[in-house]
């Protein structure tokens, strides 16, 4: 559901305020398509019958959902190409993403690697170095995959001695991907394709001679994102290089469990094969196999369980010898590590290496320089990263940060350096690299991103508490220019999750900088409950039977930009992609006088049906499921699509609304929002609702994972257009 980036003089744009209007009346009725209403398809749910007169929307192929396709976007698109400024927004949007990104480097045998954009390219490029220092070269370039840059990398692994390279690559969005081999010296593909892949783990045998990978069996119809179908049976294989697909040997499987998902790591030592099966989106098993008893993999390996219940996380960190360390919320809800002996694995026997913070979480490890950990924490939505002793888990040092996220890292345990990279809402970008052979281990800024024209200086990020409905402090990042003034005149953009253990961290977005400088907004990230940033308390208190919680944080958060004098409602977007589309669509539902304009993207929106497509049924450990008499009745209280009401005396209009899917979105599948598009337009129809309710359906597009820039400053510039032309606001150039 994971679902998460600019600039020109700023003195210039004080000089030079040119202001445009929206030409869209501010009273307009649309003529909605007439989608049928079929009233005879009728469910019964432990008794209460629930009518889905869209349930034909459900079928992807059939022309009548094309045409309904095909009419909601003919008038979708002269709205949003109506906004006067839109050739200002795309140039404004395009100039400022026009700037180079990096990853950290990370060394693989005797090379460096690392991924850069150089601004407007449409998929990231794979570089290879001979030394830090070295002159890059292309290794791999997904733009030549494609004329439109919709095939992207998906996942990638090297071999322990860096000699050959495992990848993915997706097509249009899709989760579905193909695995390929590539020989480093030469930069040449091996033969074989690896098919039928998807939500798969990808681990290398020590010997460098086999890749542990985890694939889905033969399917009949469609497995190009665009399919409905559930995920089922996956199987745990082991290939061999340079042989056909056809003679990989299924290693692990669960048949009696057909919806589990099967991760696997080999240990750093390379003796075990660590299997941790998954059913959800939280929770899982753990078994592992001793691989030195069986080298030459013919077949399903045994295995010895260690823990027997979904009942918390666990994660492979490193080993020494027989004993694992793991990341586990087991008795534990910000996170510790443990060790457990896997030649005596029993619960009784594990033992704390770095136990709970009674606050910050511990959101990874990683074992470097041989004897040391690296630890991250979450301290109040913000990266804390620390050195630790690996036989001990004593502090060592901590490595300073500003406000703001460590967004990536390398380092091995084999290896003597480590680079991170940080991010904030007002810094693009900075890769710091720390030589552990080298005392005081200092960090050293490796590449600086720099922005073209961005004076962070003139703006200002803060982070206040509020109150939620129940009194619950919930923390908000309010990003805008210094100049803001408090006289609720201002427009702002209120980003929300809430979901699945998901940290929303600061991170650099050049819409929202777009937003801030030229539509003189302000932009909000509250990080409400569901999420991980307090823990696995803060994810319990906004899931299942807790799920209002969410809504209301969410909406506490307008109502204290109003109350602060930020803002007003009519100038409140807010927005929220996938887990966050169903909150953005859920709080129109409750309290659409709250706000002006709402962008649901890719939304969970008929929560009674979500499990039976795709990989809905792993969301069960967030929502529930309808299955289930009492989390029906608590699904019932929220789903978007059966909480439309249309507007009266009583009730405020809809804010204006822009419904964002994709034909190849096989995550959250494109029938929630064609369901709830349709549902929305008819309950309105013939009634006071004047702000427009609108879809917007791509194409070769999926769920956002592998999107092309190209695509992605397209959709940008098409919702700053809608909340331009909604809103009624000014471009100030």
């Amino acid at each position: 559901m994971r679902a998460c980036v600019y600039a020109v003089s700023v003195c210039v744009l004080l000089q030079c305020v040119c202001a445009s209007t929206s030409s869209a009346p501010k009273n307009m009725s649309f003529e909605y398509p007439e989608a049928r209403r079929d009233e005879t398809v009728v469910d019964d749910y432990h008794g209460t019958k629930i009518k889905d007169p869209y349930r034909w929307l459900e079928d992807p192929d059939s022309n009548e959902t094309k045409e309904f396709i095909e009419a909601e976007n003919k008038i979708t698109r002269p709205y949003l190409d109506a906004c006067p400024v839109k050739s200002d927004i795309n140039e404004r949007l395009t100039e400022l993403w026009n700037y180079p990104k990096y990853s950290c480097p990370f060394r693989r045998g005797d090379r460096y690697f690392f991924f850069k954009n150089t601004g407007l390219q449409n998929q990231n490029v794979l570089y290879v170095q001979d030394s830090l220092d070295g002159e890059p070269r292309v290794f791999l370039d997904p733009n030549t995959l494609s004329e439109d840059g919709t095939i992207a990398l998906s996942g990638s692994r090297f071999t322990e001695d860096g000699a050959t390279f495992a990848y993915g690559l997706s097509a249009s969005g899709s989760d579905w991907i193909t695995i390929h081999l590539k020989d480093v010296a030469t930069g040449k593909d091996y033969p074989e394709v690896l098919e039928k892949v998807k939500f798969a783990s990808m681990s290398w045998s020590k010997d460098n001679k086999g890749l542990f990978y985890s694939r889905y069996p033969e399917q009949t119809g469609k497995t190009d994102g665009s399919e409905t179908e559930v995920n089922r049976d996956q199987k745990l294989c082991y290939h061999r290089l340079n042989t056909p697909q056809s003679e990989d040997v299924i290693v692990v499987e669960f048949p009696e469990e057909p919806l589990w998902r099967i991760g696997a790591e080999v240990t750093d030592c390379g003796r075990y094969l660590i299997v941790s099966p998954v059913k959800d989106c939280r929770d899982n098993l753990l078994y592992f196999a001793d691989l030195s008893k069986h080298p030459d993999v013919s077949g399903l390996l045994p295995l010895t369980q260690i823990v027997h219940k979904f009942e918390a996380d666990y994660e492979y960190v490193t080993n020494e010898g027989s004993v694992a360390i793991f990341r586990t919320n087991k008795n534990a809800p910000n996170y510790r590590l443990i060790k457990i002996d896997l030649d005596n694995p029993a619960e009784e026997n594990w033992e704390t290496l770095i136990p709970e913070h009674p606050s910050d979480v511990l959101d990874w490890a990683s074992a470097v320089d041989n004897d040391k950990l690296i630890i991250h924490y979450v301290r109040d939505v913000k990266s804390v990263l620390q050195v630790h002793n690996l036989s001990n888990g004593q502090l060592i040092q901590n490595l300073p940060l500003e406000v703001g996220s460590v967004v990536g890292f390398s380092g091995k345990k084999e290896q003597r350096e480590i680079f991170y990279h940080f991010m904030s809402f007002l810094t693009p970008g900075v890769i710091y690299h720390v030589d552990f052979t080298k005392t005081p281990h200092e960090p050293t800024v490796f590449r600086e991103v720099k922005v073209k024209g961005f004076d962070a200086s003139q703006y200002e990020a803060k982070q206040v508490f509020y109150s939620s409905k129940d009194g619950t402090k919930v923390p908000m990042f309010i990003v805008s220019k210094k100049d803001l003034a408090l006289d609720g005149s201002n427009p702002a953009l209120i980003y929300g999750y809430g979901g699945f253990n998901i940290n929303i961290q600061p991170s650099f977005s050049v819409t929202r900088l777009v937003f801030m400088q030229h539509l003189r907004g302000v932009v909000a990230i509250p990080n409400i409950r569901g999420g991980g940033e307090y823990g696995e308390r803060w994810h319990n208190a906004g899931r299942l039977l807790n799920k209002q919680n969410v809504f209301d944080d969410f909406q506490a958060a307008a109502e204290y930009l109003i109350e602060e004098k930020y803002t007003k409602p009519e100038l409140i977007t807010i927005q929220g992609g996938s887990n966050g589309g169903l909150l953005v669509a859920a709080c129109i539902n409750q309290r659409p006088d709250l706000y002006g304009a709402a962008i649901v993207q890719v939304g969970v929106l008929d929560m009674l049906r979500f499990q039976k497509f795709t990989i809905g049924h792993a969301w069960v450990s967030d929502y529930g499921s309808s299955d289930n008499s009492t989390h029906f009745q608590n699904l019932l209280k929220y789903s978007p699509l059966h909480n439309i009401q249309p507007p009266s005396d009583e009730r405020s209009e809809y804010p204006a609304t822009l419904v964002l899917t994709a034909d190849h979105d096989d995550r959250v599948v494109p029938l929630h929002s064609l369901k709830f598009i349709a549902a929305l337009q008819h309950a309105v129809r013939g009634s006071a609702q004047r702000r427009p309710l609108l879809a917007r359906v791509d194409t070769k597009a999926g769920h956002g994972g592998g999107k092309p820039t190209a695509k992605i400053i397209e959709e940008h510039t098409d919702i700053l257009c809608f909340i331009t032309q909604a809103l009624h606001l000014k471009f100030v150039k």
